[in-house]
């Protein structure tokens, strides 16, 4: 049987998808990892952890909400690998803790108490513009790191569903318009990065980002939640993270893309 590592973020790891496998991570056997692995008949190694940067993924044991840490991702990563797949780099643009931020202005009461010590932090434009430059360059080192250690591994970067729509906005979004349009922003140049990162590496890219334009958190039928929260220590739903059809989505195509 065929060996597949799962490796990335919480838009990879499903938390609030049923069912939990680690709460820890929020880390669900719906996540698209789960429903290629029982498509394709891989033997899953899933390590994906809500939360995750390049760095946790990469080398550094990654420090979790509940207390304690996981290891690096890639020390998961057996030599005879099949298939590596990775959704990554949000965290290190701060991509949802902006999308937080800017909710949490205008709706801080959704919020669970506590929250405030989070989404209320200073934004730091700055810094994110630079981690964003330096994102290709990361990603397509993280690429490299596991090709030397699974050379027979095909690898993929999944990038993340589109979480906002272009115009206009809904209840499940409270975002002024200035806000909305720099997330919008935000989400695209993170798509073009992990493109780039794609070209630079040679690594697959799967788009879950342009299939999914037409169910933003204000669409009929969203592929993401919208400003809500579960139990987040429990791996319950977090805001602007894929639902249960977002992450069958993505597993439909990256399941077409395998099969090519």
């Amino acid at each position: 049987m065929p060996t597949y590592v799962a490796l990335g973020s919480s838009f990879a790891s499903g938390p609030g998808i049923e069912p939990i496998l680690d709460p820890r991570c929020g880390r669900s056997g719906g996540n698209y990892a789960h429903l290629v692995a029982g498509r394709l008949g891989y033997d899953l190694i899933d390590v994906t952890c809500g939360g995750a940067t390049v760095d946790d993924i990469l080398a550094r044991p990654q420090a979790l909400l509940t207390g304690g840490s996981v290891p690096p991702q890639l020390d998961a990563l057996v030599p005879l690998a099949d298939l590596v797949t990775i959704t990554a780099g949000g965290n290190d643009v701060e991509y949802m803790l902006t999308l937080g931020r800017c909710s949490y202005r205008v709706a801080p009461e959704a919020a669970p108490a506590g929250a405030g010590e989070f989404f209320a932090t200073a934004a730091t434009p700055d810094a994110v513009g630079t981690a964003l430059a330096a994102l290709p360059g990361r990603l397509a080192g993280l690429v490299s790191a596991i090709r030397d250690r699974a050379p027979r591994a095909r690898v993929l970067l999944v990038d993340y569903l589109t979480v906002l729509p272009e115009a206009g906005g809904c209840a499940a979004l409270p975002l002024t318009d200035e806000d909305r349009r720099a997330c919008v922003a935000l989400g695209r140049r993170l798509e073009a990065a992990t493109a780039e990162a794609a070209r630079l590496s040679g690594a697959e890219l799967v788009e879950a980002s342009a299939i999914s334009r037409d169910h933003t958190v204000c669409d009929p039928e969203p592929w993401v939640t919208g400003w809500e929260f579960g139990d987040l220590l429990a791996g319950g739903v977090g805001p602007y993270h894929p639902n249960a059809a977002g992450m069958s989505a993505v597993a439909e195509l990256l399941t077409d893309h395998l099969r090519r």
